[in-house]
């Protein structure tokens, strides 16, 4: 009788571990699926936004002859924006794109007629309507980077990470240049 107690413990006990060990290795492919699913969701935006830009250069070509460089930098910032790969550099060049950017809208402050530009609003309002999908989309991505970094370095779950390879993931970070004030002289 004893000897039946003792071994129903010892199967109890290892079902509680294997248990354990299912529920682990499960929620760490979730959250991975989940960084996945956000950086896609990061993608869809910036996808958008590319495809928007050489619309809104047209258009602001058109009213400002003079600002040659501000049309090159946007255009050189958004081929290197596409070609981007890690999280790192993608970071990078979309901080150098949303500079460019600016630097196109704060132009067209010179020109009134662009201002007035039916086109040109549609193109400010669709491209300020992506940006905000974008910071929602960066927002999520990084919280769920936290979420799964934190349980991948925490006990017991950093157990499971180590034996199946879970690594750690990049936060997208917004870069130097994105932090700072746009200069635009004429």
């Amino acid at each position: 009788m004893a000897l039946e107690i003792i071994m129903l413990a010892i199967c109890a006990v290892i079902l509680l571990i294997v248990l354990f060990f299912v529920l682990a290795y499960n929620s760490l492919v979730t959250m991975r699926n989940r960084i996945d699913n956000a950086w896609s969701q990061i993608d869809v935006q910036l996808k958008l936004r590319h495809d928007l830009i050489p619309n809104l250069v047209e258009t602001v070509k058109g009213y400002t002859k003079h600002e040659k460089t501000v049309f090159e930098n946007v255009t050189k910032a958004r081929a290197e924006a596409l070609g981007a790969q890690s999280v790192g550099e993608k970071a990078k060049a979309e901080g150098q794109l949303s500079q460019a950017l600016k630097s196109i809208f704060a132009v067209a402050e010179a020109y009134p007629q662009l201002q007035a530009s039916e086109n040109f609003k549609m193109l400010q309002e669709e491209l300020s309507g992506i940006e905000g999908k974008i910071a929602y989309a960066r927002q999520f991505y990084n919280d769920s980077v936290m979420t799964y970094n934190t349980s991948i370095q925490t006990v017991p779950t950093n157990f499971m990470a180590g034996m199946f390879n879970f690594a750690a993931r990049d936060f997208f970070k917004a870069g130097e240049e994105e932090r700072e004030n746009v200069q635009v002289k004429f």
